[in-house]
């Protein structure tokens, strides 16, 4: 404002050459200062409040859904199948009439995931909470599962310590240690095949972990290409810098 004043006040006293090239002068040190100003207004900490709210909003909406009774079992893309080494095992004891017993052992596994999922929220809080800066720009303009990854390489140890006794627990409490005693046991005594005993608490642990990521990365695939997902004018104004990438 002080720039136009002063411009009036020299009106008289300059060319015509002069005072065009005196205008262009001032309205580049305004629009410097406005892109300054603007620049300012998303800050660092503009763009972490707002990494740490997508990823606050991912493990309420979609994490949780995982903790609900057939949160693992009625998921297709999470939900926990035989581990491969006992796709044999489905398979003969449905060929010997024995499906309702194979239906039991996988949806044991799925009910003793959905109990150790419980667990997750403190830790990912933990790791939200933890973010730095430059983690949280390098998030913003990587790639659609950058967070995602973020949260994987930050929380994944603790998760599996955290779950893995749960599991344990949890397949114990559900009656799944004895439906897999009874599936092993009867599948081993069958004629011609080979035993197995596969570790069935790494097992539930691991799908487990994957199915959490997943469902994360479900939501922060949403946020970044779904404009209506970003539901506060923070994550509105943040995310709105990643679409110009």
């Amino acid at each position: 404002m002080k720039k136009y004043l002063l411009l009036a006040l020299l009106v008289p006293f300059l060319g015509n050459a002069q005072l065009k090239k005196f205008v262009k002068k001032a309205k580049k040190t305004v629009t410097t200062a406005t892109t300054a100003s603007t620049s300012s207004a998303t800050s660092s900490l503009d763009i972490s409040a707002a990494l740490k709210e997508a990823l606050n909003n991912g493990i309420t909406k979609e994490v949780s859904k995982l903790t609900a009774t057939d949160g693992f079992y009625k998921n297709e893309a999470v939900k926990i199948l035989m581990p491969e080494e006992l796709q044999k095992v489905d398979k003969t004891l449905r060929a010997m009439g024995m499906s309702s017993l194979a239906d039991e052992g996988v949806k044991s596994l799925n009910r003793a995931a959905e109990s150790a999922v419980k667990e997750a929220t403190p830790i990912f809080v933990a790791s939200i909470k933890n973010m730095s800066i430059t983690d949280a720009k390098n998030i913003l303009m990587g790639s659609d599962n950058a967070a995602t990854t973020y949260l994987q390489s930050s929380t994944s140890t603790a998760l599996y310590a955290k779950f893995n006794p749960v599991v344990k627990e949890s397949i114990g409490q559900v009656g799944a240690d004895q439906i897999w005693t009874t599936i092993i046991t009867k599948y081993n005594a069958l004629p011609l095949v080979s035993k197995v005993n596969p570790d069935i608490v790494d097992y539930v642990t691991n799908k487990a972990l994957d199915g959490v990521f997943k469902m994360i990365a479900v939501e922060e695939k949403d946020i970044r290409g779904n404009l209506s997902a970003r539901t506060s004018n923070l994550l509105k104004s943040v995310f709105a810098l990643q679409d110009k990438k």
